[in-house]
């Protein structure tokens, strides 16, 4: 899998409590209509260290019109059990969903009682999807 920092919405960002990405994309300038369209842009959201404590964590991806602005959803991955945040899991997102503005961020909504003390997660544009046969 080929990353661009500059595509990266977070770079093995630590995830303690309700948080959103560290990084805000700028799909670039132009109408704030629908950026989701043409050819699809792969994307990716992937735990690269086991989460413990949460009970689950969805991940969120949010749009808007102006960076400062509120951000709305245009995809959710749903609540994602513990058992399943270790190394190496990926979000079921594998494209940019269509109805984007021109500013994009993640979000991620943690579950339980207890804060995860440890858990980090990558999430952003790759330069192609790397899913094959094997992963159906």
């Amino acid at each position: 899998m080929q990353l661009d920092k500059e595509n990266l919405l977070c770079d093995g960002q630590a995830i303690t409590a309700d948080a959103a990405t560290t990084n805000t994309i700028d799909l670039g300038k132009g109408t704030p209509g629908d950026k989701g369209f043409g050819t699809p842009k792969p994307f990716f959201a992937q735990v690269i260290e086991d989460f413990d404590n949460l009970t689950s964590m969805a991940f969120k991806l949010q749009t808007c019109a102006t960076e400062s602005g509120t951000y709305t959803d245009i995809y959710t991955s749903g609540d994602i059990a513990l058992a399943s945040l270790k190394a190496g899991y990926r979000f079921p997102i594998n494209f940019l969903p269509k109805g984007c503005k021109r500013y994009l961020k993640g979000y991620f909504d943690i579950t339980g009682t207890t804060a995860p003390t440890k858990g980090k997660v990558t999430a952003g544009f790759t330069a192609g999807d790397d899913a094959s046969y094997q992963d159906l």
